[in-house]
């Protein structure tokens, strides 16, 4: 029996070990496409800030500062959410998930790691757009240190959204489409890239049920300032939705181990 004991610790490693192995291995999967992939993250959101900026010069530092923070969400959308849709959705359909589910491992660690890789991967494209867009529309960015803690509760849930896509969507191109669909509407809806008052009320409205709104609230007060009672409403909604969301990817998620 202590023999048996033995070799099932051995066989099963710590949820720690399993969660630093996966993560490495996702590094290591994307260790010859980082480069591009940071360039699209950042060119993206830098050209939308300076096609808005055009527009919106003259409308006052407010209007330049949701354009700023907007586009900040709108990269982890563009960059992390649809990486981890489409990860999942080739995974999904490669069999690699298959592969997974019969490993000693734990559900919830795979999906943590692939969602902490392609965050490490598209944060040099966040801080590319706050410091060149902070440069592009002239607006000092003083960062809060909860900045640290902020970006990646910004975005779990969103790459949690695109984990959920990916792995219930029918077809690669479902997938694709579905998660585009959401990163439009996302964007679109509330007052992210766009003050509230130049924002139809029904959209401001609907804007209060997207994570995207909370996100961008959050990163406004911790990157421009002051914080206020508010921040406190983003994070537990962030903190709220990542849970539900990551909940529900785990529930969904095809994984045949008994």
């Amino acid at each position: 029996m202590p023999h048996s004991r033995t070799h099932a610790q051995r066989a099963c490693p710590s949820p720690l070990a399993q969660l630093l192995d996966l993560f490495l291995i996702e590094l290591t999967n994307w260790r010859w496409s980082w480069r591009p992939m940071i360039i699209l993250g950042a060119a993206t959101p830098l050209l939308s800030i300076l096609a808005l900026s055009v527009f919106a010069r003259d409308s006052g530092r407010e209007a330049l500062v949701y354009i700023l923070t907007g586009n900040v969400v709108i990269s982890l959308m563009l960059g992390n959410m649809r990486a981890v849709e489409n990860h999942f959705s080739f995974m999904r359909f490669r069999g690699t998930l298959d592969y997974f589910a019969m490993l000693p491992i734990r559900r919830s660690i795979v999906i943590l790691a692939v969602m902490l890789a392609f965050l490490l991967l598209h944060l040099p494209s966040v801080v590319v757009t706050i410091l060149f867009g902070s440069l592009l529309l002239k607006i000092p960015v003083k960062p809060h240190p909860i900045v640290l803690l902020l970006v990646p509760m910004c975005a779990i849930p969103l790459s949690g959204i695109g984990a959920l896509i990916g792995t219930r969507a029918r077809t690669p191109q479902e997938s694709g489409t579905l998660s585009l669909l959401v990163t439009m509407a996302m964007a679109a809806l509330g007052p992210v890239a766009v003050p509230p008052d130049r924002l139809p009320e029904i959209s401001v409205a609907l804007g209060r049920f997207s994570p995207a709104t909370y996100a961008a609230s959050a990163l406004r007060q911790a990157l421009i300032g002051p914080l206020s009672g508010q921040i406190v409403v983003d994070l537990a909604v962030l903190a709220g939705t990542s849970a539900a969301v990551l909940w529900l990817v785990g529930r969904k998620i095809d994984w045949r181990q008994s």
